[in-house]
């Protein structure tokens, strides 16, 4: 067995715990392996591993905000991943730091007792267009013009399974898994949604129709018509992009491969608390 340890980008506390994860285990008889700027804080002794690499691991900890989660989640692919959180919220960081060590200890213990950790799924949304295709993303993809505001954004028609929700000038337009909610999706007026909940949210931004958000169904297939004018980007969580310019269509359906969480289950509702 062998578990990846991502932490988060310059905090000495997630190094320090992810040292600290990292002897425990490695007294456990367990090997670990940290992503390459995790390896840079922890010193010469640590193995550091492009993030990508930990695809092939047992189990992935996951040291931070969720921005930390997110990054470890996109190397990880259809590995479990533990998230330990330092942020404020921690939608998707279920672990609080003084426990971390035992609840790796408990997912250790159920990999080698059951063949794997026990795990909850989060669907991830997958964009495509005319010869590429975005990572998979596990909040929202959005498509927009380069710039918002007055005189800019893009025409667009937004479909769903072939059904017309809305067409006109927007800044642009969100679509959000029930995960994602909580972050951009809500920036921009659009509902909360449980995570329990299976479907997928598009959100109009600043649009000239105002359309009121709309939740579909998780297999909806949802086109993003890029009509005329300029470029548009399309973004995925917030990381990765691909610029098209028009006419495009931009296709959005669940991915085939969900994010795997493991250890306790996520307070959706104690999160929702630490909006205010």
């Amino acid at each position: 067995m062998n578990v990846g340890i991502v932490a988060q980008r310059d905090n000495p506390r997630a190094a320090a715990l992810a040292n600290e994860i990292r002897t425990h285990l490695d007294d456990a008889d367990v090997p670990t392996v940290v992503d390459e700027t995790t390896a840079t804080q922890l010193g010469p002794d640590a193995e550091g591993v492009p993030v990508d690499e930990m695809a092939g691991r047992e189990l992935v900890v996951s040291i931070g905000g969720d921005g930390t989660f997110l990054f470890a989640a996109r190397g990880a692919g259809a590995t479990p991943i533990m998230g330990v959180n330092l942020g404020e919220v921690g939608f998707l960081n279920a672990v609080s730091p003084d426990a971390a060590v035992e609840t790796v200890d408990d997912v250790v213990r159920e990999i080698r007792e059951d063949g794997g950790p026990h795990t909850r799924s989060m669907h991830r949304l997958q964009a495509r267009g005319d010869g590429w295709s975005l990572p998979p993303a596990i909040n929202e993809v959005a498509v927009l013009g380069t710039q918002r505001g007055h005189g800019q954004g893009v025409d667009l028609e937004v479909t769903v399974d072939g059904a017309t929700y809305t067409a006109g000038h927007a800044d642009g337009v969100l679509i959000a898994t029930p995960t994602g909610s909580t972050a951009y999706n809500l920036s921009e007026d659009g509902p909360l949604v449980h995570p329990d909940v299976s479907g997928l949210i598009v959100t109009e931004m600043a649009g000239e129709s105002e359309m009121p958000p709309l939740v579909v169904g998780v297999d909806s297939e949802v086109e993003v018509i890029v009509e005329n004018g300029a470029e548009a980007v399309v973004v995925g969580d917030g990381r990765t992009s691909e610029t098209v310019t028009p006419p495009a269509t931009v296709t959005l359906t669940r991915a085939a491969n969900p994010v795997r969480v493991a250890g306790p289950p996520l307070d959706f509702f104690a999160g929702l608390g630490k909006l205010d």
